[in-house]
This record gives C-alpha cells, sequence and structure tokens, in this order.
C-alpha cells in the first residue's frame, strides 16, 4: 500500500514560525495557491480514501486541491497539542524551556510523545483497511510522527523529518518493508499560475 501525505498550506503562523494545532486558523492566499498547485501534481493518481484533519487549513488545502467531494475529516488527524506552547516560536519556547524538543519531551498541558504514538498508530491500523492507497491532508508535526512510525521507528525519529508547508511526501509498502518513496517534495506555484495562462491563452 501506499499512503500519500499533504501538508497543508501557508497560514500566518507557519510564515511567523508559531507553533499551531487548536488554533483554526486560514489560508494565505499563498496558501491557497499552493493548495491548487498540489492538485495539479495529484490529478493523475487514484485515491481508495482521502482524510483531512478538520481543521480548516487542513480541510481547504484538500478542496482547493479538488478532492472537496471526497474528503472526510478524521480527528486523529489533528495536528499535535502543543498545549501550553500553542502559539509560540521554538526560540520563545527555548527561552523558557533550553533545548526542548517536541518528540522527546512533549509540551507542558498538551500531549506526551508516548500519546502522539498511541495516536498515530491506531491511525495507522485504520489506514491499512482502507485500500491501497490513501490520500491525507493535516499537518507538520503530526505527518512527521507517521512518517516515523510507517517505518517502524520510535516517534523521535520525526525531528529528523523536515516537512514544510504545501509539501507531498508518499510512503510505501515495498517488497522488503516499509520505505520512504518521496519526502518534502514541494510544487512551484507559480509555475502553476503561468501554465494555466498560457492554456487559456492558446484556449
Amino acid at each position: 500500500m501506499s499512503i500519500w501525505l499533504v501538508r497543508h498550506g501557508e497560514t500566518e503562523w507557519t510564515l511567523t514560525g508559531q507553533h499551531t494545532s487548536r488554533t483554526d486558523l486560514p489560508l494565505t492566499a499563498e496558501g491557497e495557491l499552493q493548495a491548487v498547485a498540489i492538485g495539479k501534481l495529484l490529478a493523475d493518481h487514484h485515491f481508495d480514501a482521502v482524510l483531512s484533519s478538520p481543521m480548516q487549513r487542513a480541510v481547504n488545502t484538500a478542496k482547493l486541491a479538488g478532492f472537496g467531494d471526497r474528503v472526510q475529516t478524521k480527528d486523529a488527524l489533528t495536528e499535535v497539542d502543543y498545549g501550553d506552547y500553542e502559539g509560540l516560536t521554538t526560540n520563545e519556547i527555548w527561552d523558557r524551556t533550553p533545548g526542548w524538543e517536541l518528540f522527546r519531551d512533549g509540551s507542558p498541558g498538551g500531549e506526551t510523545p508516548q500519546q502522539i504514538e498511541h495516536r498515530i498508530d491506531a491511525l495507522l491500523g485504520e489506514i491499512q483497511t482502507l485500500g491501497p492507497s490513501v490520500l491525507l491532508f493535516g499537518h507538520g508535526h503530526c505527518m512527521r510522527a507517521i512518517g516515523a512510525r510507517f517505518l517502524g521507528l520510535p516517534v523521535t525519529f520525526g525531528t529528523h523529518l523536515r516537512l514544510d508547508p504545501s509539501s507531498v511526501s508518499v510512503l510505501s509498502l515495498e517488497r522488503d518493508g516499509p520505505a520512504i518513496v518521496v519526502w518534502n517534495r514541494r510544487v512551484p506555484t507559480r509555475a502553476v499560475v503561468v501554465a494555466d495562462a498560457a492554456m487559456r491563452a492558446r484556449n
């Protein structure tokens, strides 16, 4: 099977580097363009199921990418709960707790690494029943945890899996075991805009 991971498009807080979990921010105008670009990348692929975090930044990315008629929301795809660190940047958190690392330390008032791991393991178990190709729209830390656990590694490995907004990643069960096929691929939105304009001009 293959699991396609799409991190939502740009928001105001992804620009400022603020940790965003429960805060339900919309996409920026650029984030909306990014979602459309993602849709063009995925247009020729068949997916047996399409799931999204219930947060508007993820659901709207799915809709703008062309999956609005199929997407189902799933609470387990909500971003890791940052608790008291919601809205803070990493540097601001380090001022309070030097050396803090999410997947090792968790967040006060939020999820522990063990809770993250259990949530993701249950989600992966469910995904495996949905068909050979599943598309997920969600958030950075949650999807980094999915990557780590899919590979059979501790959730702490998610620290080493950078994941940018509006990126596409692909995990797959290969002959020799679970593998990362693509990680953190981004589509240049300006190239898509230019291509669309050229197509309209030809028509």
